[in-house]
C-alpha cells in the first residue's frame, strides 16, 4: 500500500513555476520593496522617539530644578517675615535704652540693612500670612 510518488513541481509555488522566468515575481519584488520602505519608516520612528524621550528626560530635570529653587524661595520669602520682626524688635529695645541712657553700650553691629520700610514689609507679609491660612 505505497502512495505513487508526488511530481517535484507541486511542491514548488505556483510562480517560481511558471514560464521560463528565474527571478521572483514583480507582484513579490514590489511586497518586498514596500516591506523595506516600511523597515526604514520604523527605524526612523524609532529614533525620532529615542530623542523624544531624552528630550523629555531633561524636560523632567529641568522641571525638578525649577521645583527645588521655588521651594527654597518660598521659604526664604516666609522667613522675612521673622527676620523683619526681629529687627523691629532690636530697634525698638535699643532706641529705648538710649533714650534712658545716654552712656548704655550698644551692641556690635553685624548686618546692616535699612528699615525704614520695615513696616510696609511686615504689613505685606501679615496680608499674605492671613490669606494663606483663609485659602482651604
Amino acid at each position: 500500500m505505497s502512495l505513487p510518488p508526488r511530481p517535484f513541481s507541486s511542491h514548488l509555488r505556483g510562480s517560481s513555476v511558471s514560464g521560463g522566468a528565474p527571478g521572483p515575481s514583480p507582484a513579490l519584488l514590489a511586497r518586498i520593496e514596500e516591506k523595506k520602505a516600511e523597515l526604514e519608516n520604523l527605524k526612523q520612528l524609532r529614533d525620532l522617539s529615542a530623542e523624544v524621550a531624552n528630550q523629555m528626560a531633561g524636560l523632567e530635570q529641568k522641571l525638578s530644578t525649577l521645583s527645588d529653587g521655588t521651594e527654597a524661595i518660598a521659604t526664604v520669602m516666609g522667613n522675612w517675615h521673622n527676620v523683619l520682626r526681629a529687627i523691629s524688635m532690636a530697634s525698638s529695645s535699643l532706641s529705648k535704652a538710649s533714650a534712658g541712657d545716654d552712656a548704655a553700650q550698644l551692641p556690635q553691629t553685624l548686618v546692616r540693612i535699612p528699615t525704614e520700610h520695615a513696616p510696609a514689609l511686615q504689613a505685606q507679609a501679615e496680608a499674605a500670612a492671613e490669606e494663606n491660612q483663609q485659602a482651604p
